[in-house]
């Protein structure tokens, strides 16, 4: 997949765009130039899973198979870092593989049932103008509340309470840092599984506004111009996505 991995400089966010522009032509050199250069940002994202029973090499082939796609899909348009763009894609192929080969089988039907209730949630919840309840939410799908809760907790990907928001000059962001200190311990541990537990259950778009805005700092402007929407679409869909946490968390 890549020449034997090997200390490289790192490079400039132009020297990145430039390479990755010669790679999506075709150059296969770039593309491994490239692949080599970000050993490093799979190599961060797989050590948050060092505690799983799985071999590490598996997950670091994976990764870089998610560093690949993220070369060929990446959008030279966009006003993003490219690291920013590659780390959801290495992720989603390492907790792809999770799921589907974790230790826990998850039957057929849990799978099914599961997609079928965050499908109808949203649905529920855009014509309700509110969060659903469990009990709301099995009716509509015609099936107990405990049925329910066991198909969305089987498919539901653990948190960890040391997750990190990787930032592009290095220093490791977690989100623990965005919780406020002045919860007890034994609360804000509590809270910081619940609040990363929902944002990975958010839509994607509505994971990528809230990464943005509170993890990477920007503003409703540059969210809007990033996404191709107003700013006034961006301060709708945060207030929405707010109320919807705070609503999950208790108010």
């Amino acid at each position: 997949m890549q020449e034997p991995e090997r200390k490289l400089p790192l490079l400039t966010d132009e020297e990145t765009k430039l390479l990755i522009a010669r790679a999506q032509a075709g150059d296969t050199w770039a593309r491994d130039y490239l692949v080599n250069c970000n050993l490093r940002l799979v190599r961060s994202m797989i050590g948050r899973f060092a505690h799983r029973q799985v071999e590490m090499e598996d997950l670091f082939q994976l990764g870089c198979l998610g560093l690949i796609r993220a070369i060929d899909r990446f959008d030279l348009n966009q006003d993003v870092r490219f690291s920013t763009y590659a780390v959801p894609l290495i992720l989603g192929e390492i907790r792809r593989y999770l799921r589907d080969n974790g230790p826990v089988k998850v039957s057929r039907s849990l799978k099914e049932l599961a997609a079928r209730a965050r499908r109808e949630q949203e649905n529920l919840s855009s014509s309700l103008g509110r969060e659903v309840t469990i009990e709301e939410l099995a009716s509509a799908l015609d099936v107990t509340a405990e049925t329910l809760v066991l198909a969305l907790e089987a498919t539901s990907t653990p948190a960890s309470l040391q997750s990190e928001i990787y930032q592009d000059d290095g220093n490791p962001i977690y989100l623990l840092d965005h919780l406020s200190d002045e919860q007890q311990p034994d609360e804000a541990w509590t809270n910081n599984i619940t609040l990363q537990t929902l944002i990975s259950e958010l839509a994607p778009r509505e994971q990528q506004i809230i990464k943005m805005r509170y993890f990477q700092g920007k503003t409703q402007t540059e969210v809007a111009q990033h996404l191709n929407v107003s700013q006034v679409q961006i301060s709708r869909l945060e207030k929405r996505i707010l109320q919807k946490l705070r609503t999950a968390l208790g108010g």
